[in-house]
Formats: C-alpha cells, sequence, structure tokens
C-alpha cells in the first residue's frame, strides 16, 4: 500500500549532526543523509570523495543511533584535486582522529576510487554517495565503474547536481540519469540528485519519493529550512570557538558584506 512520506516519522531528520565543519559544502544536505540512512537501512554504504567528512560522518552517526548492521566506506586520496582544492595532511589527519569512534563498522580508504574497487563485492553496495572530480567525464566514469558493485536496491546520490560553473559537469549528466529512475532532485546546497537505480526499494523510501514529486515546491522547502537551521548551528558554534575579539571581527565583516 502507497503511503505519504510524513516528516514526522523520522527521529533523525531533527538530530543535529556531531561533525560540523565550517568548509564544508554538504551541510545543508545533512538532515536528508540520516533520514535517508534511517529510511534504506543499507548494508553496505559507499562514498567516493570525503574531504572534511561532514556527509560521511552524518551517514555514520545514523548508523550508530539506529544501531544498523551497515558497513561504510569513504574513499578519497584526502589529497584535493581541482574542484576541492589540493588541501594539507592536516585535513585527513582531522578526520581520521575523529574517525576512530566509527570504526566499529567504518573504514577510511585512502586510494583513488579505481584502486577501492576490489574491496567491495559485485551487486552490495545500498547506497552509493558520488562526491569526487565534478567535470562531466569525471562523474560518468565514476557512475559508470561503479554500476556493477550496486545492489538491486540500491540508492545513488550526486551532489553539486546544481552547479554549472567552473566546468561542474554533474547537472549534465543528472539530466541523462534521472529520466530512467525514479529520482528527485534537491536545489539548495549546491544540488543533491537522488537516483533509485536498484529496482527493489525499501516501501519507506519511495514513499518519500512519491510525496516529493508530487509535492515538490514544499518538499524542497522544508529540507532546505532543516539544512539551513544545520548550517547556522555550524556556523554558531564555529564562532563560540573562537576569541571575543575574533568574533567582533567576523561579525563587522559580515557586516561590511551585507552592505
Amino acid at each position: 500500500m502507497c503511503a505519504e512520506f510524513n516528516p514526522l516519522d523520522w527521529q533523525l531528520l531533527y538530530r543535529f549532526p556531531e561533525r560540523m565543519h565550517k568548509k564544508s559544502s554538504w551541510t545543508e544536505h545533512v538532515p536528508f543523509a540520516m533520514a535517508l540512512t534511517e529510511m534504506l537501512r543499507p548494508r553496505i554504504l559507499v562514498e567516493l570523495g570525503t574531504q572534511h567528512g561532514v556527509s560521511y560522518c552524518a551517514f555514520c552517526q545514523a548508523v550508530a543511533e539506529l544501531k544498523l548492521p551497515t558497513r561504510c566506506y569513504a574513499v578519497d586520496t584526502w589529497l584535493g584535486d581541482a574542484h576541492a582544492n589540493y588541501y594539507k595532511e592536516s585535513v585527513y589527519l582531522d578526520l581520521h582522529n575523529y574517525h576512530r569512534r566509527y570504526e566499529s563498522f567504518s573504514a577510511l580508504l585512502r586510494m583513488t576510487f579505481d584502486q577501492a574497487l576490489p574491496h567491495l563485492p559485485t551487486a552490495s553496495i545500498d547506497l552509493l554517495h558520488i562526491d569526487g572530480l565534478h567535470f562531466y567525464d569525471a562523474v560518468k566514469t565514476d557512475y559508470e565503474t561503479w554500476l556493477p558493485k550496486l545492489s538491486d536496491r540500491a540508492v545513488v546520490l550526486f551532489h553539486d547536481s546544481m552547479e554549472t560553473q567552473r566546468d561542474f559537469g554533474v547537472h549534465q549528466l543528472w539530466a541523462e540519469l534521472s529520466p530512467n529512475f525514479p529520482s528527485f532532485n534537491f536545489e539548495h546546497g549546491h544540488g543533491l540528485g537522488i537516483l533509485a537505480v536498484g529496482p527493489q526499494q525499501p516501501p519507506a523510501f519511495l514513499d518519500f519519493l512519491r510525496t516529493a514529486n508530487a509535492k515538490p515546491a514544499a518538499t524542497r522547502a522544508l529540507f532546505a529550512a532543516l539544512g539551513r537551521r544545520v548550517l547556522l548551528e555550524t556556523e554558531k558554534r564555529w564562532l563560540n570557538q573562537k576569541s571575543p575579539v575574533q568574533r567582533a571581527l567576523t561579525v563587522l565583516k559580515s557586516k561590511s558584506l551585507l552592505r
């Protein structure tokens, strides 16, 4: 029986993430990530492109809080690229230290996406998040290379599906793929495309997709507002870590930018 998605039914939708980072471009999708984990209850979850780990740790937090038997894998060189820019070793070390709380079910695979392929069985991944290099050819290659690893209930997430600058090509691939599968695209937070690739989806997730596509404006408004709430909390915590003088300078700078 089909049911309408009710946001009050999902306890993790309103949970603040434990891992926050001021420089993350994924912050506004954390509420959806945690609720999606609750809906899908994936057996294996893989993220391609992790950097500071805001999205990945949101998935892991949901797995831990729900006490799921999920195995999680984050794949990244932690060196950066043309779109994420190149960054210091401290980015990896900071995440590695934080990630220790999830080591019983999660692993950081520091390698290229191709090198990670043998680590995952064929037809095993229930949730794949693609957030690596964003050129059209690169993201298409990531999708097609990992396609054999997807299970019959797999969902694929594409971050930056609304970005069109700096030769970002995710929106092009999304336009090609989304008509072929049940899907939905969030437009806030640089965009997040949700593609139900596997034919055997959990009923709760299908309810979400049906409701989202029947009421796209209301769905986008709800998740944008929830994401904005997390973004503001992230900024508040970041400011609270600064000295009073630094906080005052940050506020003055923000006011000058608004003029």
